[in-house]
C-alpha cells in the first residue's frame, strides 16, 4: 500500500475512537448521553443551517471541518466537562499533547492542515471559529433544554455558570445570543438552573 494511503487509513481507524469518547450532555430523549463523535455531526449540521446568522461572512466548508476535528484531541485527553473546574485546569496540556500525536498520524500536509485548523478552533479569533464556537456552545444548551434540564439539574449548575460559557456567543452571532439568553431564562423559570 502506498504510504500517504497507509497513513490517512491509520488516522481514519484511529479517530474512529471518538465514538467511544462519552459526554455528559444527554441525548434530546435525556436516556442516554452523547458521544463525541454524535456531538461532531450534530454540529457539522448546526454549522450548516445556522450559517446564515454568523456575523461575519464565513467559508462553511472550512467551518464544518473545523467542528468536526475539534474534539478529536478528547481521544487522548478525556472529555473535560465544561463547568470541572478542576479539570479545565489541565485540559489545554493535555489537548496540545494530543493534538501533537493524533493529527500527526496523517500524511504531513494533512497533519499541518488539520492542526491548523484546530489551533484556529482554540484560538477563536477568525468568522470560522468565532461561529464555530457558537455552534459548539449552542448544541448543549438546546439538549440541556429539551431533556429539561436533566444535567445541569444533576451538577446544581447555575445561570451564571451558563452565562459565561456563552459569554462570546454574540462574537460570532447576536441572533443566537439573544437565543442563548432565551434558553437561559426559561431554564431559570422551569428551576432546571439556579439563579443567584
Amino acid at each position: 500500500m502506498e504510504e500517504r494511503l497507509k497513513k490517512q487509513m491509520e488516522f481514519l481507524l484511529e479517530v474512529d475512537k471518538e465514538k467511544f469518547i462519552g459526554r455528559q450532555t444527554y441525548l434530546s430523549d435525556g436516556i442516554r448521553k452523547e458521544n463525541d463523535a454524535e456531538h461532531a455531526w450534530h454540529l457539522a449540521l448546526t454549522a450548516a443551517l445556522l450559517a446564515e446568522y454568523s456575523e461575519e461572512k464565513i467559508d462553511l466548508a472550512k467551518t464544518m471541518l473545523m467542528v468536526l476535528v475539534h474534539d478529536l484531541v478528547e481521544i487522548d485527553a478525556g472529555d473535560t466537562y465544561a463547568y470541572d473546574a478542576v479539570g479545565n485546569q489541565t485540559k489545554r496540556e493535555r489537548e496540545l499533547k494530543a493534538a501533537d500525536r493524533i493529527f500527526n498520524i496523517l500524511p504531513e500536509d494533512q497533519a499541518k492542515m488539520l492542526r491548523l485548523l484546530w489551533d484556529e478552533f482554540e484560538e477563536q479569533q477568525t468568522p470560522e471559529a468565532k461561529f464555530a464556537h457558537v455552534c459548539d456552545n449552542i448544541q448543549p444548551l438546546m439538549l440541556n433544554h429539551a431533556t429539561g434540564g436533566k444535567s445541569w439539574r444533576e451538577r446544581g449548575i447555575k445561570k451564571s455558570q451558563v452565562l459565561k460559557r456563552n459569554e462570546r456567543t454574540g462574537e460570532g452571532s447576536k441572533t443566537m445570543e439573544s437565543y442563548v439568553h432565551e434558553i437561559i431564562d426559561l431554564n431559570v423559570e422551569k428551576g432546571n438552573l439556579k439563579d443567584e
